[in-house]
């Protein structure tokens, strides 16, 4: 039987990925072609799915946790019309989730700090610098982090 935080938990999440679909669908991202968009689409679909879904040894906070990351990686560092609804709609619903520049904290903390932000990095490094949003100089020292990481977690 799942504890009365994970129920709750798994509810604002459920209901901030339907609010993620929604968005998606209301404000398709111009940058996307069809096929990605599409893709992207069903990906949140299969994490509300999850969330809604979760066979029993997910059934607790910590695997909850790894769905939300998934949830709200793109509107926590994306922009557009689709991320400002969403996060309209997260203030409108009342729901406990807040914008946050988690590159931003990584950087200012010198340091990778578990296994979400870690993926987090290694998923988002490339097309950070792609995009101009970090330096060279912040994809050196994300590397270095990373293999800080990577030792601690060897020991």
């Amino acid at each position: 039987m799942a504890s009365k935080k994970f129920t709750e938990a798994a509810q604002n999440l459920s209901k901030a990925a339907e609010i993620a679909i929604e968005s998606l669908k209301k404000f398709p991202p111009k940058e996307y072609d069809n096929d990605y968009y599409k893709y992207i689409l069903k990906c949140c679909i299969e994490r509300l799915f999850f969330i809604n879904n979760p066979e029993p040894k997910y059934r607790n906070l910590r695997s909850l946790k790894y769905l939300e990351e998934e949830v709200f990686t793109r509107f926590q560092e994306g922009s557009g019309e689709d991320i400002e609804e969403f996060w309209k709609r997260i203030k409108e619903e009342n729901l406990p989730f807040k914008r946050e520049n988690k590159m931003a904290k990584i950087l200012k903390r010198k340091k990778i700090n578990n296994d979400i932000e870690y993926d987090f990095v290694t998923d988002v490094i490339v097309p950070y610098q792609q995009e101009g949003m970090i330096t060279e100089e912040e994809v050196i020292l994300l590397n270095t982090y990373l293999g800080n990481f990577e030792n601690r977690k060897r020991k």
